[in-house]
């Protein structure tokens, strides 16, 4: 058994305790009230999931494990002559709370590679579905590999026992993981450089091994492993990361569950949002005639943006309620290798003038911008301009996180979802009896 898993394993049983006293003492106390708003807003708001892997504050932004994003990329073992930690390092991280040694760094990019041979059959399925959106072939790629789950056969045959579930889901987890950037590098390859594929290189660690098979030369291994770090998770109530949580809780094996997370992150109002960023910044190079304008040039443009009823992309969060450190991570990495890039010097005079009028108009509750704002940013400026694999670049490191919590959903029993749901008569009852008893 590799270290990573008997870590794993030790801190499972020390944890199942501490949800066996919580589920047994402790059932009926109560975490938060229910709004009507939150019941037809989408839920916003209502606690009511459980998660260690992270942890969004509004003021200090994503926890991985209680560490911050600072120092995650701090404490994290990197590659010799790399600036942003081991992929690799952040996964053992995210399974067990630990920052691990070079060493365990070392064991798990090991393991990587014996499990990043990618099935043929995958190919095929993503030649025949070439024409295709790249996330149709990225979703249709991973669930196509639901016939190679450890996890589904060993369940049908009641090899194991429930709280052993967490086992074959953890092998399922590294399989997939370990063939993603494969997959995601070969759907670029296939569909935008001519079905020219490059080869992975056993040597190179998660984040490298991506850069090569996309054709890019460094630093692009730094944004890469920057880049699917800072996407990696996000609590679980987000679209893509609960859609994971709910379908793994049918227990569903993690190619269908993953899958899954995939779909949800297509979505515009998810996913996409990078892109729309991005075409958003040019159109407005274009409607600058390309010059880099000035300040007042830019607050006049903000300010007639805002006022003919349209938002500022990439400013706001649901959460936050300061700049998003995934948006200073990236923005930092700009400012050292990419300073002088056209769309950049955009992004930062945007960010110069922003905050401050979106605080004088006084309609957005969070007037910092967020992860979205600069990364689409940096992929065009190292040559990925195909706006469309910018969702693929997000799903291969959200699935980092995902799979982790689907591990632990698994290692600590948690059951199936199933929240209740009431009917707009019951909403109105609720609201008449309310006003009854005022008027009593």
């Amino acid at each position: 058994m590799s270290i990573l898993k008997q870590t794993l394993s030790k801190k499972i049983d020390a944890w199942r305790p501490r949800t066996i006293k919580l589920i047994k003492e402790h059932a009926d106390l109560e975490i938060g009230k229910v709004t009507i708003g939150q019941a037809l807003g989408g839920m916003r708001g209502v606690k009511c999931l459980v998660t260690d892997i992270s942890y969004l504050d509004p003021f200090e932004g994503i926890r991985f494990r209680g560490y911050t994003i600072p120092e995650v990329l701090e404490k994290l073992p990197k590659p010799p002559g790399a600036e942003i930690p081991y992929v690799e390092g952040f996964i053992y991280l995210l399974l067990t709370g630990d920052i691990p040694t070079k060493k365990e760094v070392k064991e798990v990019m090991n393991e990587m590679v014996l499990r990043r041979n990618v099935p043929d059959y995958v190919y095929k399925v993503l030649d025949d579905l070439a024409e295709c959106h790249p996330m149709v072939m990225f979703s249709a790629a991973v669930v196509s590999m639901e016939k190679e789950s450890i996890f589904t056969p060993k369940y049908k045959k009641m090899e194991i026992g429930k709280m052993d579930l967490w086992d074959p889901t953890y092998e399922d987890s590294l399989n997939l993981l370990a063939k993603l950037p494969r997959i995601g590098a070969y759907i670029y390859r296939k569909k935008y450089k001519n079905g020219d594929i490059i080869p992975g290189d056993p040597k190179l660690d998660w984040g490298g091994n991506f850069a090569r098979m996309m054709g890019i030369g460094k630093p692009y291994d730094d944004l890469a492993r920057l880049y699917f770090i800072l996407h990696s998770d996000h609590e679980s109530g987000n679209v893509s990361a609960h859609t994971g949580h709910l379908v793994a809780s049918a227990l569903s094996d993690v190619y269908y569950s993953i899958s899954s997370m995939i779909n949800g992150l297509a979505g515009p109002l998810h996913g996409l949002a990078n892109e729309m960023v991005l075409r958003w910044i040019q159109d407005v190079m274009k409607k600058m005639g390309g010059k880099v304008p000035t300040k007042d040039e830019m607050k006049q443009f903000v300010w007639d943006t805002l006022k003919s009823g349209q938002v500022i992309p990439g400013y706001g969060h649901a959460v936050l309620r300061k700049t998003d450190p995934r948006y200073t991570a990236q923005r930092e990495f700009c400012l050292k290798h990419l300073p002088d890039d056209l769309i950049f010097k955009y992004v930062s005079l945007i960010y110069e003038v922003t905050p401050d009028i979106l605080i004088e108009q006084g309609k957005a509750k969070n007037p910092w911008p967020n992860v979205d704002a600069q990364s689409g940013v940096i992929q065009w400026h190292y040559g990925v301009t195909e706006y469309d694999f910018y969702t693929v670049l997000f799903g291969i490191g959200r699935s980092i996180g995902v799979l982790a919590n689907i591990i632990w959903d698994r290692a600590l029993g948690y059951p199936i979802e199933r929240p209740k749901s009431l009917t707009t008569d019951m909403l109105e009852e609720l609201v008449h009896q309310q006003e009854l008893a005022h008027q009593n």
